[in-house]
């Protein structure tokens, strides 16, 4: 039995030296009762299960009430919130929505105002338009007139000496001498013996190769006929003899702008020769006849410098 308890006591000491080393080496240097005490207290302290876990079980209670408690708090504020301030929310969603419909009315009619201003800048668009061809044709116009002014200018002294530079018996018009057989004693000639007497005075048969020479022509005639009486043609340098309907001036140069009187103009392959007659229409003042026909003519020719 000795033997035995004597072997348990030394199997016992590796125990105690896992369970604290330190202790078991100050006792093999200071083996004494206080020692083995305070190796029993740690040995014991080490086998009780839980005590080192209650710190943390109560901090987490702690927390947990302390959570229960915001949360309520929380519930009761909203819950008191929500009854004050449920009119209020309510009308601020009101004005909220009326603000939103005044934004979508304003705008619909920005867009509209938007789509009249384009309207109204296209009409715009179209008038600047409209006035810059205005400007371009008034320019020409203008252009026009400066270099009639300029011609008239440089005309001046022939108007002026119009009588010195036309033979007795001529008259200065569109800035030619022109010779009208208005007297009795004149007489009538046929075209060709018209032409004969314009060139036996250093000119021949008037040409009429634009509007306004026809206009001044023709206004001339009317002031100086006597309208009691039947109208009376004057021969001018115009014919198809070369070739019927292919009306030629005696240069050669065709027809561009004729003032014929439809009305009265036949088929008739006879009526070679153009005449002039006083109307009141210029438009339509001509008119073909017979080159034998007999009748009052003018003669035109430059003026002497």
């Amino acid at each position: 039995m000795q033997q035995t308890e004597a072997q348990n006591q030394k199997s016992d000491v590796p125990f105690n030296t896992l369970i604290c080393q330190e202790d078991l080496c100050d006792e093999e240097h200071h083996p004494d009762n206080s020692s083995q005490k305070k190796r029993q207290q740690v040995s014991m302290s080490s086998m009780i299960p839980g005590r080192r876990g209650r710190p943390a079980v109560v901090i987490l209670l702690v927390l947990a009430a302390v959570l229960l408690i915001v949360d309520v708090a929380l519930g009761l504020h909203y819950n008191h919130l929500t009854a004050e301030d449920a009119e209020l929310i309510k009308s601020e969603l009101n004005i909220l929505q009326d603000t939103y419909k005044i934004g979508i009315e304003a705008t619909y009619n920005a867009n509209k105002n938007l789509e009249s201003e384009k309207s109204r800048q296209t009409e715009t668009n179209w008038e600047l338009e409209h006035q810059t061809r205005r400007k371009s044709n008034y320019e020409e116009r203008i252009s026009k007139i400066q270099k009639d002014i300029a011609a008239l200018k440089s005309h001046l002294p022939f108007i002026r000496d119009s009588c010195e530079r036309c033979p007795p018996g001529w008259v200065f018009l569109n800035l030619m001498c022109y010779y009208f057989p208005f007297t009795a004693i004149a007489g009538q000639k046929s075209w060709q013996n018209a032409r004969e007497y314009c060139q036996a005075h250093g000119g021949d048969l008037m040409v009429i190769d634009s509007k306004d020479k026809e206009n001044t022509t023709v206004t001339f005639l009317r002031n100086k006929i006597d309208r009691s009486k039947p109208l009376i043609g004057f021969w001018i340098g115009l014919t198809d003899l070369q070739e019927e309907g292919t009306w030629k001036w005696l240069d050669g140069t065709l027809l561009v702008e004729g003032y014929w009187n439809y009305d009265e103009l036949g088929d008739d392959t006879k009526k070679n020769c153009a005449a002039v007659f006083p109307k009141e229409n210029i438009f339509q003042a001509w008119d073909d006849a017979a080159c034998d026909t007999t009748m009052k003519w003018i003669c035109e020719k430059s003026p002497t410098l």
